[in-house]
């Protein structure tokens, strides 16, 4: 089943994000390169467009309007979620989408040059090793890891400030216990994304002052 742009309007309306003709038709050709890469590559795990609309596309817009600053990472991108959806959503900010995995990255690399996104790098690496010459203002992940372990993954990538958003499904309670000192808890907040039946959540923190930035704490499973 193809999903049509009213389809993806729609929900992205029912999430507050606002998509003109060039978005969306932006946002389905990457459904469809997506599917195409997936027969070979094995990307993603969902298996027609209908459902990638819900579960990738509308899932990533969901924090578009958490998105802090002008310069975002995202963390552990995958086949580019939800770094993707939310670059073409908001073109004013420059989006770094960063993978250990190179056939993602490859996928990644393949739908900027298709769609013509001049606000988007994807960068083949690992969390950890990520020194960039710059802080970033925000950075998000999805499905990544656990929260304790996603912030200390994220504090080089940080200054004072930067916001951290994970996506995540119910409420991570034990997670948000566990959380470092140099992070501070600015909120949970409930999402309801149309077209998917499951929890979902954006957790917000903030990176406190202390911890200099590229000092991480321990990273535990």
């Amino acid at each position: 089943m193809q999903a049509t742009t009213v389809d993806l309007c729609g929900g992205a309306q029912q999430l507050g994000v606002a998509l003109d003709a060039r978005m969306a038709s932006r946002l389905l050709r990457l459904l469809e390169e997506l599917e195409r890469w997936n027969r070979a590559f094995n990307l993603t795990g969902i298996g027609t467009q209908a459902a990638m609309v819900a579960t990738h596309l509308l899932d990533s817009l969901a924090a578009a309007s958490d998105l802090a600053g002008l310069r975002i990472a995202d963390l552990g991108t995958g086949a580019g979620f939800p770094g993707l959806p939310l670059a073409i959503a908001r073109p004013e900010r420059q989006f770094t989408l960063i993978d250990g995995t190179a056939k993602k990255i490859r996928f990644v690399t393949h739908a900027v040059r298709t769609l013509g996104l001049s606000n988007v790098e994807a960068v083949h690496a690992r969390a950890e090793s990520m020194r960039p010459a710059e802080p970033f203002d925000t950075v998000i992940a999805r499905a990544v890891a656990p929260l304790p372990k996603l912030a200390a993954l994220a504090r080089p990538l940080s200054r004072p400030g930067t916001r951290l958003l994970a996506l995540k499904g119910k409420r991570p309670t034990a997670e948000l216990a566990a959380l470092p000192s140099d992070w501070e808890l600015l909120g949970v907040r409930e999402l309801s994304v149309p077209g998917l039946d499951a929890e979902r959540c954006l957790v917000t923190l903030n990176a406190r002052p202390g911890a200099p930035r590229g000092a991480s704490s321990p990273v535990t499973a």
